[in-house]
């Protein structure tokens, strides 16, 4: 994967094709990719949001990372607090770089994308910490976000409409190489 080349990502024009790596890596249907593709384009306005891609040598896009700082306005901050503080994790929320979403085309996973990206957007971060969540089972990405210095803040996070709970997970920054 040596080609690939990590860099910054105009994510409003290209919510497209990092939602068709999205949907295959996350299995979405094309209503859901439909209501992401309005909570992607609702994010890109938030002070401080960024996108980095993962693309080919012809500029296929095959992977994404995009985030913030965190806002307990946000709708996410609000549906995580209860279970942070429940965990007396909610300090969390506050001064932390928000991973909103990082997905790799499956094609091209396992091959150190989507450390790649997740470590180049939090590098230029000014929170001292990272947050984000995963869904709730053993699995590579979980893997990799241990692996990176984040640990569980809170387990079986329920999302209205998600069919499976989620992990609240948190880091110091910078990430552990």
């Amino acid at each position: 994967m040596d080609d690939i080349a990590v860099g910054p990502l105009d994510l409003a024009a290209r919510v497209d094709d990092a939602l068709g790596v999205q949907a295959l890596a996350f299995g979405l249907t094309e209503e859901e990719v439909g209501v992401r593709r309005h909570i992607v384009l609702r994010h890109l306005g938030c002070p401080g949001a960024r996108a980095l891609g993962a693309t080919t040598p012809e500029g296929r896009l095959v992977g994404f990372v995009y985030g913030m700082p965190n806002s307990r306005g946000h709708w996410w901050s609000s549906v995580v607090e209860p279970y942070l503080r429940n965990t007396g994790s909610d300090g969390w929320l506050d001064d932390a770089f928000v991973i909103t979403e990082l997905h790799v085309h499956p094609d091209y996973q396992k091959h150190g994308i989507g450390r790649a990206l997740i470590t180049a957007i939090t590098a230029t971060a000014a929170e001292p910490r990272s947050i984000l969540s995963a869904i709730d089972t053993e699995s590579p990405a979980r893997a990799l976000y241990r692996s990176l210095g984040y640990r569980d803040l809170a387990r079986q996070v329920v999302f209205p409409s998600a069919p499976s709970p989620y992990a609240v997970m948190g880091a110091p920054l910078p990430l552990r190489g």
